[in-house]
């Protein structure tokens, strides 16, 4: 058996190549495409024309539903070990599992509405991913800790809070410098006006978004060690 066959290890490996890919794709095709500059353009400016478009919403939407059954599946794998150790909070588990849900939706919107059509949505859903984002991966680090020794190993553990800890240092200037500039455009120049906030800015959200990739990495191994079930209770059924 392959290693990414292990268990439910095929979803975490699943989302960190396929959400990678997504990133990657959109921002070869515009660039192609001349649609982007060469440095450091905003994601969200790599899938807001099209084809780069229709390609980058169908791959977020399908990264934001590979990231709700990852989280799902840790979700319930956390449950787990609470009711086998008790050392996770079911709230804390609860709590988690919800703010990974909003960012995911985040993921959704911002797939779905690009910024030159409608910016206002398209910024509430990256506000949504980015901010819930971090959220989800702080707790789960916390959680992480708590589980041991059940699910990853302390340098895991540490390598998780490691990658949250980036994603909360790279956020607050991606939303801070993003929202100093406000203007939205594909092309920028050096001399243009806040053009050193804007670099800022996308540079953190690269960062920020990698950041959570890499953390996703990190459940590999503790997705090794657990399978999940689904079971079909058929109610009773009195026929005439």
């Amino acid at each position: 058996m392959f290693w990414f066959m292990e268990g439910m290890c095929f979803l975490p490996t699943f989302l960190v190549i396929w959400s990678s890919s997504t990133f990657i794709i959109s921002y070869i095709i515009a660039l192609y495409r001349q649609d982007v500059d060469v440095v450091l353009p905003y994601i969200s400016d790599t899938g807001a024309t099209p084809p780069e478009s229709c390609v980058f919403g169908f791959m977020s939407t399908i990264t934001a539903f590979a990231a709700f059954a990852t989280m799902y599946a840790e979700y319930k794998f956390v449950e787990r070990v609470h009711e086998r150790t008790g050392a996770v909070p079911p709230t804390l588990n609860k709590v988690s599992f919800g703010f990974g849900i909003f960012s995911c939706i985040g993921m959704c919107l911002v797939a779905t509405f690009q910024e030159t059509t409608v910016m206002e949505v398209h910024d509430i859903g990256a506000l949504l991913f980015f901010i819930c984002g971090v959220v989800y991966a702080v707790i789960q680090s916390v959680i992480g800790y708590r589980a041991f020794p059940y699910g990853s190993s302390k340098f895991m553990c540490h390598l998780r809070t490691f990658f949250s800890t980036v994603a909360i240092l790279a956020a607050i200037p991606t939303i801070a410098c993003g929202f100093l500039v406000g203007t939205s455009k594909l092309h920028w120049d050096s001399n243009d006006k806040d053009y050193t906030r804007h670099i800022v800015s996308v540079a953190c959200e690269w960062i920020t978004t990698f950041s959570f990739v890499f953390f996703f990495l990190t459940y590999i191994q503790e997705f090794q060690q657990f399978t999940l079930k689904l079971t079909v209770n058929l109610k009773e059924y009195s026929g005439l």
